[in-house]
C-alpha cells in the first residue's frame, strides 16, 4: 500500500463519492476507481459498496479509513520534523492534553517556550487518557498531560498537577439544597453519570467501599458537556473534575467529602524512543516549572 494510494482511498471514504473525491484530488474518475479497485485486489477484499448516488464503506473500508488517518498523519509529522531539522526551524511539538484542566496547566508552559524558541510550532491534540495514550503508542504524538494511573513500565512521568472531583447535581434534585459537600452515603442507591475511564470509575469504586456500598452507575461519558447535560435534565449525578463545570441555570457543583477525592494530572512520554532536541528541551523546561510550582 502506498501512500499516495491511501491518500486517495481517504478522501473518498470522507466524500463517499467517486466524482467529487476526483474533483477534488484534481484527476479524472476513472484512473481514480482504478487505484481503489487495484487496493482491494491487492488486500482480497471489498472496500467499498458502489451504490447508485453514493458510496458506503464496508467493515474492512471502515478500519483501513482509520488506520490510513494514522499513517498519513505520521507520515506528515515525519516530514515536518525532518524538514525543520534540516533548515535549523526547531521543529516540531506534538502534545497531548487530556480534558479537564490538563489545558490551563499546559498554558502556563507553552507561551514561555515559545517565546524563547519561536522557530517551534505546536501540534496540539486532546482526548481521554487512554485515547491519548493509544496515540503515544502508535507515534502519533511524542507526550501528554493525561491522568493517573498510567503504565509505569511504558512510559516516563512527573506530575503537574491535581483537581478536584466534584458533583453535578440538577438543581430539582433534593441533594441541591444541601449547603456544603456532599458524601458517598449522600450518594448511595443515586443513579451516578461518571467518566468512561476505567481507572476513574475503579477510583469511584474505591470511595464506595468506605460505606459498604457500591455505586448505581447509570452512564459511562467522555464528553463532560454532555454528562454536564443529563446531569441538568435529571438522569443522574455527574462526578467529574471540577473544571469541567460549565455555568448551567439547572446544576449546582458540590464538593465531595473525604480524602483522595481528586484526580492527579501527569506529564508523561515513552520510555526507550529517543525523541527530537527541541521536545526533549520542552520536557526539561517543564519539569522545572513543575517543580518550581
Amino acid at each position: 500500500m502506498e501512500l499516495r494510494t491511501l491518500r486517495y482511498f481517504t478522501v473518498i471514504a470522507e466524500e463517499l463519492n467517486i466524482t467529487r473525491a476526483a474533483k477534488l484530488l484534481n484527476m479524472s474518475q476513472p484512473p481514480l476507481s482504478a487505484q481503489i479497485k487495484g487496493l482491494e485486489e491487492e488486500l482480497g477484499t471489498e472496500l467499498m459498496i458502489r451504490g447508485k448516488r453514493k458510496l458506503e464503506l464496508t467493515e474492512a473500508g471502515q478500519l483501513l479509513y482509520r488506520r490510513s488517518k494514522e499513517i498519513l498523519s505520521l507520515a506528515d509529522k515525519a516530514k515536518e520534523e525532518i524538514i525543520a531539522l534540516s533548515s535549523g526551524a526547531g521543529g516540531t511539538i506534538s502534545l497531548g492534553l487530556v480534558e479537564g484542566t490538563a489545558p490551563d496547566i499546559a498554558a502556563e508552559w507553552i507561551p514561555g517556550f515559545l517565546k524563547e524558541h519561536p522557530g517551534v510550532k505546536l501540534r496540539i491534540t486532546d482526548g481521554s487518557s487512554d485515547d491519548l495514550v493509544n496515540k503515544m503508542r502508535s507515534g502519533l504524538i511524542s507526550m501528554a498531560v493525561i491522568t493517573a494511573p498510567y503504565d509505569q513500565l511504558f512510559l516516563n512521568s512527573f506530575e503537574v498537577g491535581r483537581e478536584s472531583m466534584v458533583a453535578f447535581i440538577g438543581r430539582s434534585h433534593p441533594l441541591a439544597q444541601k449547603e456544603g459537600p456532599i458524601s458517598i452515603s449522600d450518594l448511595r442507591d443515586q443513579p451516578l453519570i461518571v467518566p468512561s475511564r476505567r481507572a476513574t470509575i475503579d477510583m469511584i469504586f474505591r470511595w464506595f467501599r468506605e460505606i459498604h456500598a457500591e455505586p448505581r452507575i447509570v452512564c459511562e461519558m467522555d464528553s463532560y458537556l454532555d454528562a454536564a447535560a443529563l446531569a441538568g435534565r435529571g438522569v443522574g449525578i455527574s462526578l467529574f473534575p471540577r473544571t469541567a463545570y460549565i455555568p448551567n441555570d439547572s446544576l449546582v457543583i458540590r464538593p465531595i467529602a473525604g480524602p483522595d477525592r481528586y484526580v492527579q494530572y501527569l506529564f508523561v512520554w515513552r520510555k526507550g524512543r529517543p525523541l527530537p532536541s527541541i521536545e526533549e528541551m520542552f520536557i526539561d523546561r517543564v519539569k522545572e516549572l513543575a517543580a518550581e510550582a
